[in-house]
């Protein structure tokens, strides 16, 4: 059993938002930027902060990530949203060896198994999984080697694709970020039949974190996949999750997470801003 002494306590701020070329008259946003409580993270305190002020509500989404929604009626040519959580991580877990035989029942987690716009796979992958799936006796051994793979042949390169990238780009330049690892890696565990959740949080990125030390994080992403239970994994850093991840979300792809999202009436938006800000606080 892991003690509390073993555990990390994270503080993490997420600001993002968005600017506009004049005045929005109104908005209507979804947030998911709210730590969830998991078998490996307990969340100790959070808030949301909206400006311009607006009234905010929560809802699980299908997914079971939370959403913090919220209307915004002033007039405003800026929207800024600050997610503040301070959460309790724990060290990794084991990793199943072995595990469950091919064969086994998929049917609850059927929806996990479907390919999406940014997981789909060419026929050079389809192959390339083939290949691995004979290699392996066993889901979690084969699994493992998806992972490896992803991580030996496509290069973790920030700023080297955008949000609306999907796998098959990330494969054919061989390279991309995080989001794009993990979408080839969940395309490519659900086309050995496994289910696989795309999963997203943030990254504490020092491994050896000093207490007190406030340093630039980053939103995350990394892959589960089920067989007999459910595993986590960090295809980009090669690391089962550990104290260093903080969950947020899961979902298909990046579509069902995205930490903000909204429609509104007014001018063509500017850009978008983000800064993550963690600090170990123990």
């Amino acid at each position: 059993m892991t003690s509390l002494v073993d555990s990390w306590r994270l503080k993490v701020q997420h600001k993002s938002g968005f600017e506009y070329a004049g005045t929005v008259t109104s908005s209507y946003n979804e947030a998911r930027m709210w730590p969830r409580n998991d078998a490996r993270q307990a969340v100790l305190d959070a808030k949301i902060e909206v400006w311009p002020p607006a009234r905010t509500y929560q809802y699980e989404d299908y997914w079971g990530t939370v959403v913090t929604a919220f209307d915004v009626h002033a007039g405003h040519d800026k929207l800024t949203v600050t997610a503040s959580s301070t959460v309790e991580t724990l060290p990794p877990g084991d990793l199943l060896s072995g595990g469950l035989d091919w064969g086994f029942d998929t049917d609850r987690w059927y929806e996990f198994l479907l390919p999406t716009r940014r997981t789909r796979l060419n026929d050079e992958l389809t192959a390339i999984v083939a290949e691995l799936r004979a290699r392996h006796d066993n889901p979690q051994d084969a699994a493992m080697a998806v992972c490896e793979f992803v991580r030996s042949e496509v290069a973790y390169v920030p700023g080297a694709t955008g949000v609306q990238s999907d796998a098959l780009h990330a494969w054919e330049q061989r390279k991309g970020v995080c989001q794009d690892l993990s979408h080839l890696a969940a395309g490519m565990l659900r086309a050995l039949g496994l289910p696989a959740r795309y999963v997203s949080g943030y990254l504490h990125p020092k491994p050896s974190a000093e207490i007190g030390e406030s340093v630039v994080g980053q939103s995350h992403a990394w892959v589960e996949w089920w067989a007999g239970r459910w595993t986590s994994y960090d295809p980009t850093n090669g690391v089962p999750i550990g104290h260093r991840h903080v969950l947020v979300g899961r979902g298909r792809e990046y579509g069902d997470v995205p930490p903000l999202k909204g429609i509104y009436a007014g001018p063509k938006s500017t850009g978008q801003g983000v800064e993550v800000t963690i600090t170990r606080l123990r």
